[in-house]
């Protein structure tokens, strides 16, 4: 039952992974290829479309990861566990005081309502994303080790 809810986790946080490593690397590039409106119009629609998901994933990850971490609980592996989930709560963290805030903005941009400085607010809320996703990175590396 262990091995099931070790690999189960893994493939969720890593998943979680995935999709915001293509929203740095994929979509955020795409994005801002198009042009101004449609560039914006698109940053907005994926803010309200991922920000509906992923608050669920990231506390899904959290709970999974706690769970592995007591289940395991003295097996080879949990410091690796329990250092995956502090950094996954930093995630959730970051999320809530840095990244939501410009998202929960940007959602309800139009071009007709936009601010001066939304370009800019797009941009920090890219830094900052760049920041959590390495985090995560670094969390799902943790959990990959912990199974070998």
């Amino acid at each position: 039952m262990l091995n099931a809810l070790e690999v189960f986790t893994t493939v969720a946080v890593g998943l979680m992974v995935g999709v915001e490593f293509s929203v740095v690397f994929v979509m955020n590039r795409i994005l801002d290829a198009l042009p101004e409106d449609s560039r914006q119009l698109g940053h907005a629609h994926g803010g309200r479309m991922l920000g509906a998901v992923m608050p669920v994933w990231y506390i899904g990850s959290v709970v999974l990861v706690a769970v592995w971490a007591v289940a395991g609980w003295g097996h080879p592996g949990t410091g690796l566990i329990v250092t995956a989930v502090g950094l996954l709560i930093v995630s959730v963290v970051m999320s809530v005081l840095l990244l939501v805030p410009i998202n929960n903005r940007n959602k309800t941009w139009t071009p007709e309502n936009r601010p001066a400085d939304w370009k800019q607010q797009l941009h920090r809320w890219e830094r900052y994303h760049y920041a959590r996703v390495a985090v995560i990175i670094a969390a799902f590396t943790l959990l990959v080790a912990a199974l070998v």
